[in-house]
């Protein structure tokens, strides 16, 4: 097959979406299928905010990266560009390349380029919804109630005209239903790597190296008000005072982090949380290893890359029972938490801190339960769900 990617994410930004698309991306040209990924052009400054000079992303020969001409966007990752659609068929690219399938993973620009070449060059477009629109209507310069019912009705508008939807959590398929999207589809895992993230035996050298106390909570991701930070470092006041060894490390950069560290500073916790910044890959895998328990409270997620990592690396997780967490985080594989729930959250982590078997014992389930995501295992099932959407599409447009 040839299958064109359409993403407004994409490498070098800090992005669960361009994580998983890229990495099913490499799976499916290892399977012999050829993949082109069009996608925003970014600047110097984006790839010097993650540490790297510019370069272009290697996916070998049945691989192409197709950039569009971009705008610099003030959104979650401070990394963001804006491609202005003009219509992707004048360019050369998209009809040399000649797709079966276009598949388009955000509703903004790029993406309407996407559904824009799908329709002129009569091939069926599959859509993925990776998010909870309205929680996201922040980010807009216009601060209004009409933007974000503006911004979810668009959405709706733009995944209705898809042959076939995925999205990592059913909430988000069951919510386009009840906006009168029609068109089938099916809830998939985003692939998670499960050979990198692995259960550490001892976690002593990543406590020494990284300087964390002997029980250390990890938050990983964007630092942004919908990821609901403020929960856990709140928690972690109310639970330091009966866990003397107590520590919250944060990993990432985001508009957030100065507010976070006032409110640490103000509740008397400041020397409990750590803020790591950005990590590359070997010390993001290092310090997964390095702690002991992993707090989302989210309510913003479809799945939550981050999250899942931390299961693939034995980690017991406590995540707000919200939008597609409540999907995966479930008591068998971690601790569900009410949303904005300080007092649980902190419950929790005394729990976890006090029954090492519990710890355990979630650590093992939550393992078992994301190598059912392995990028191989995913990518197959991308294969069936291309092929049968391409053959479906033939026969009515036949």
């Amino acid at each position: 097959m040839r299958i064109a990617i359409f993403s407004d994410n994409f490498y070098p930004e800090i992005s669960g979406i361009a994580d998983s698309i890229i990495r099913t991306g490499r799976e499916l040209i290892g399977r012999g299928h050829a993949v082109a990924f069009f996608a925003p052009r970014y600047s110097e400054k984006n790839f010097r905010a993650i540490g790297l000079s510019p370069h272009e992303i290697d996916l070998g020969p049945n691989g192409t990266v197709v950039r569009l001409a971009s705008l610099s966007f003030p959104g979650a990752t401070g990394q963001g560009r804006v491609v202005i659609p003009l219509g992707a068929l004048r360019r050369k690219a998209i009809r040399d390349f000649c797709p079966d399938i276009i598949h388009v993973n955000l509703p903004f620009g790029v993406g309407l380029e996407g559904l824009w070449s799908a329709r002129a060059l009569g091939v069926p477009l599959l859509g993925t919804d990776h998010t909870p629109m309205a929680q996201f209507a922040h980010y807009s310069p216009i601060k209004a109630k009409w933007v974000e019912r503006t911004v979810v009705r668009y959405n709706a508008w733009f995944y209705g005209q898809c042959h076939y939807l995925t999205s990592p959590a059913k909430v988000i398929l069951e919510e386009l239903s009840r906006q009168g999207v029609a068109s089938p589809g099916q809830s998939l895992s985003n692939p998670i790597d499960t050979v990198t993230f692995r259960p550490t035996k001892d976690r002593r050298p990543g406590k020494r190296r990284f300087d964390l106390p002997p029980f250390t909570i990890l938050y990983v991701g964007r630092i942004a008000a919908e990821k609901q930070i403020e929960i856990i470092i709140r928690a972690i006041a109310k639970a330091a005072p009966q866990i003397p060894n107590l520590g919250l490390a944060i990993v990432g950069r985001g508009p957030d982090e100065e507010r976070l560290r006032k409110i640490a500073d103000n509740l008397g916790v400041a020397r409990l949380v750590k803020f790591l910044g950005f990590l590359e890959a070997e010390s993001l895998t290092a310090v997964y290893g390095a702690c002991d328990a992993f707090a989302i409270m989210s309510t913003a997620e479809t799945q939550s890359i981050v999250a899942m990592n931390a299961m693939a690396a034995g980690l017991p997780v406590m995540a707000a029972a919200a939008c597609g967490l409540k999907e995966y985080v479930s008591k068998t594989t971690g601790i569900p938490i009410r949303p904005g729930d300080v007092e649980g959250l902190a419950k929790a982590i005394l729990r976890l801190n006090a029954e090492s078997k519990l710890r355990e014992t979630l650590g093992r389930a939550g393992r078992r339960f994301v190598e059912g995501f392995a990028p191989g295992a995913i990518a197959g099932k991308w294969e069936k769900i291309y092929e049968t959407t391409i053959a479906d599409y033939n026969r009515k447009h036949r």
